[in-house]
């Protein structure tokens, strides 16, 4: 498969799952947002049914503990390329620190709420946190509105209540990031950057490998990581994410009866 055309002019989306002993999370909400991505970008259409029958074959072909399937659909030499690899990743960090970037993210670019192969600037800001002794960057949009980190979603406690910034901010639409929006009844508000970290009482970030991942510091202010939110979260994270397991190969086979 040749997807370098797509990858090297950004012109492809991708999208990463959760996997562990052969079951995968969340995969339809996956695709869901990957085949949205698809048809609101102009690409090649991508038959559904594909993509499950080669993430199939990866999971067998590859057994894991736990890894990160990454789907690919990109522009290449004969029309859209699919890409799909599963490589071992290690359990999430139990918390994380954080750091304020100076990187801005263009709310009102025409490749917003879409996860693209043109994906430069967010490890570029990664590596910035890093670099900093972080384990992520929080950035902020052209409004100077929370929106969020390099990797992930953010959640956070203002004045006892708890919210996140909305789709609008330019964040991307992380399917756990909806998952907890709506186990969690958490509202969409829009944030300064400069005052979430200077007043938020708890953090914690969201993502498809890190699940709900408390921040335990935030340039350098000390935070609560089990905090009454995050636990409440947890919990209820623990509950419904449970449901979201599937093994796609018993699933794709009961489909083809």
């Amino acid at each position: 498969m040749d997807t370098s055309r797509g990858i090297a002019t950004g012109e492809g989306v991708f999208t990463s799952v959760l996997v562990e002993r052969g079951r995968v999370f969340a995969l339809d909400r996956h695709l869901d947002r990957l085949l949205g991505s698809v048809t609101a970008l102009g690409l090649p259409s991508l038959p559904r049914d594909e993509v499950r029958r080669a993430v199939v074959e990866a999971v067998r072909c590859r057994p894991v503990d736990r890894g990160r399937l990454r789907i690919v659909w990109a522009l290449g030499p004969d029309g859209g390329e699919l890409l799909v690899e599963l490589d071992p990743v290690p359990p999430a960090a139990s918390a994380v620190e954080v750091v304020t970037l100076p990187y801005v993210v263009d709310h009102r670019g025409a490749l917003i709420g879409h996860k693209t192969t043109a994906y430069a600037d967010n490890v570029v800001a990664l590596a910035a946190a890093r670099a900093a002794g972080a384990g992520e960057g929080m950035l902020a949009n052209a409004d100077g509105g929370l929106c969020e980190a390099t990797a992930a979603n953010v959640f956070l406690v203002l004045d006892g209540g708890l919210v996140t910034p909305p789709l609008g901010s330019g964040c991307l639409p992380g399917v756990t990031r909806a998952l907890v929006v709506e186990a969690c009844g958490v509202r969409e508000v829009d944030v300064p950057l400069g005052d979430a970290a200077a007043r938020a009482e708890e953090v914690f970030l969201t993502s498809t490998t890190r699940g709900v991942q408390p921040v335990s510091a935030w340039d350098g202010r000390a935070l609560p990581t089990s905090g009454q939110a995050v636990r409440e979260v947890r919990e209820q994270w623990s509950q419904r994410s449970s449901d979201l397991w599937v093994d796609p190969g018993c699933e794709l086979a009961e489909e083809m009866r």
